[in-house]
């Protein structure tokens, strides 16, 4: 995927790290519509009502949502929503950079990194269940130094650090 400009949520205030109750989440799901929005429209792809309600349900919190948690959701403002149209929209999601998988917890997180496609990295509360994506450029040259010399081939790579945000951490 080519490199775009538009607006980018590692520009805005708690957009990377984990968020104090000065986070203003509206302009936070704002952003990252505004982002998708930008996105779809240069890569000429289409982001639809349906694909577009299932980014700002995952931005709706900053912990990941699993699939059949979107499919409630959904189901509570459309009627006849199926497991297959919401997995259609996340793999749509995640194929333009704008959600990433969460293996660990089988759930989805939206992207606050840069308009390409990038190494997932996570810090994953398991107090609150908050989620923070970081963008450790050294993490992914030293995972692939070390593949390099074992003369492994990486063909995906994401890293999960599960442990305590500040906030949980502190109480």
């Amino acid at each position: 995927m080519t490199k775009t400009t538009g607006p980018k949520l590692s520009d805005v205030e708690g957009a990377r790290g984990f968020h104090g109750a000065a986070h203003a989440h509206g302009r936070c799901i704002g952003q990252a519509l505004d982002r998708a929005e930008s996105l779809c429209r240069q890569r000429g792809a289409r982001l639809t009502r349906t694909r577009r309600r299932v980014l700002e349900l995952i931005w709706d919190s900053h912990k990941a949502v699993k699939a059949y948690d979107l499919l409630d959701r959904l189901g509570e403002t459309e009627k006849s929503v199926r497991p297959p149209t919401v997995y259609r929209a996340l793999k749509f999601l995640i194929a333009h950079g704008l959600v990433h998988r969460v293996d660990s917890l089988n759930a989805f997180i939206g992207c606050s990194g840069s308009d390409e496609l990038h190494n997932a990295q996570f810090l994953i509360c398991q107090k609150c269940g908050e989620v923070s994506e970081m963008d450790g450029e050294g993490i992914d040259q030293a995972v692939a130094q070390q593949a390099a010399a074992a003369g492994f081939t990486i063909r995906s790579q994401t890293v999960e650090l599960h442990g305590e945000c500040p906030s949980c951490a502190a109480s």
